[in-house]
C-alpha cells in the first residue's frame, strides 16, 4: 500500500513537472507618430506633399519610373527619393538623404527642421 501511494505521488509530481505554464497575455506595442522633425516622418509622402511642406525643389530628376527631389537651404541639402508601389500607383518617398552644403554629413532630423523654417 505505502508503495502505490509513493508511486502516485511520484507520477503526479512527474505529471506537474510536464505541466506547460499558463500563457501571458501578449503586450501590444503601439508605435510613436514621428515627430515633424523626424527622417520617417517623410517616408510615404508624394511629391506635392513634399511642395505643399518645404516648397519648390532646386532641382528634379526623373529616370525611368522614379523621382528625386532635392531641397535646399543656406543650412543643409535633403534629396528625397520617389518610387511606385506597383505600376500606376503614385510615387512616393522611400528614402531620404540629407547633408550640409559643403557636402559633409548632417543630421537629418535638423535638417528636415531647418528646410522647415524659412531661411
Amino acid at each position: 500500500m505505502r508503495m502505490r501511494r509513493s508511486s502516485a505521488l511520484a507520477l503526479t509530481l512527474f505529471l506537474a513537472a510536464c505541466a506547460t505554464r499558463p500563457q501571458q497575455p501578449a503586450q501590444v506595442v503601439v508605435p510613436e507618430a514621428p515627430l515633424p522633425g523626424e527622417p520617417r516622418v517623410l517616408l510615404g509622402l508624394t511629391a506635392q506633399e513634399l511642395v505643399a511642406r518645404f516648397g519648390n525643389p532646386a532641382f528634379q530628376a526623373r529616370e525611368g519610373n522614379s523621382l528625386k527631389l532635392q531641397f535646399k537651404s543656406r543650412r543643409c541639402v535633403l534629396d528625397a527619393y520617389l518610387y511606385a508601389s506597383q505600376a500606376g500607383a503614385p510615387l512616393r518617398v522611400t528614402h531620404v538623404d540629407t547633408r550640409l552644403p559643403s557636402g559633409a554629413d548632417t543630421d537629418q532630423s535638423a535638417c528636415i527642421a531647418a528646410l522647415g523654417v524659412p531661411s
